[in-house]
């Protein structure tokens, strides 16, 4: 099966719009969404930049992907999420995935620049690619997010996309580790609050300091994920403890 990416067209677009609205609908029955909630030390983005944008975000809950494609939605943009080639060769759902333009990521590439190369052919086609370079649901005790994974800021040198960080906060309430099922009826009484952040765009070339080395890669992308951890404090109205960010990197590539 080819990983190349498949521009979704006008029909696309359609499935896209239909199958928003539905999850967006379900969605308001589990859990009140705020969408770029923050004021006081944050100013609240109304509408996501047109043209190719990398948005980048935390990763607490299993109901991410679902909620940060809504909050990109609601801010003007369609997300075009990164998933495992695997996904597009199940029944039904790799069809769907496809056809509304998500794209498909070899994580057994040679190289991370290989497997990434859907999500520039995205970019270059002006679209939003949405990714949570923590590579995996965090596993810090308190919900903080890991270090990040430099494939976004590798993207984003290739293709000159800025990056937007989404910060979200009480998706883990939402959809846990465990019990799907009794969680997702249990928010129907309760409800729980989703809070999202945005941050401004990074013009993430403006942070390279010398050449496009390993090392100076790595800085940059410590400096883009602090501006992601800066959201998530202001929504928790709490400063995240120093180990925030520098855990080791998660076992997957991207």
């Amino acid at each position: 099966m080819s990983t190349r990416w498949r521009h979704p067209g006008w029909s696309g677009a359609a499935i896209y719009a239909v199958a928003a609205g539905l999850v967006g609908a379900v969605l308001t029955v589990v859990a009140r969404l705020q969408v770029a909630g923050v004021r006081g030390r944050a100013a609240v983005v109304r509408r996501l930049p047109d043209g190719p944008v990398i948005v980048i975000s935390n990763h607490t809950s299993y109901a991410d992907g679902l909620l940060l494609a809504i909050v990109c939605r609601r801010l003007g943009r369609s997300a075009r999420m990164l998933a495992a080639a695997g996904v597009f060769k199940a029944p039904v759902i790799g069809p769907v995935a496809r056809r509304i333009g998500f794209i498909p990521v070899n994580r057994g590439a040679a190289n991370a620049a290989e497997a990434l190369g859907p999500a520039a052919e995205a970019l270059a086609a002006g679209e939003l690619v949405a990714i949570f370079p923590e590579g995996r649901l965090t596993r810090d005790p308190d919900r903080w997010p890991e270090k990040a994974k430099t494939g976004a800021v590798r993207l984003a040198l290739q293709t000159g996309a800025p990056i937007v960080p989404v910060a979200l906060e009480g998706a883990y309430r939402v959809v846990g580790r465990r019990k799907l099922v009794s969680s997702l009826l249990r928010n129907v009484l309760l409800r729980p609050k989703v809070a999202t952040a945005v941050g401004e765009p990074i013009d993430v070339r403006g942070l390279l300091q010398g050449p496009q080395t390993p090392d100076e890669i790595r800085r940059v992308t410590d400096v883009v994920w602090s501006r992601l951890i800066d959201l998530v404090e202001q929504l928790r109205g709490q400063e995240a403890p120093d180990a925030v960010g520098v855990e080791p990197d998660a076992v997957t590539p991207v």
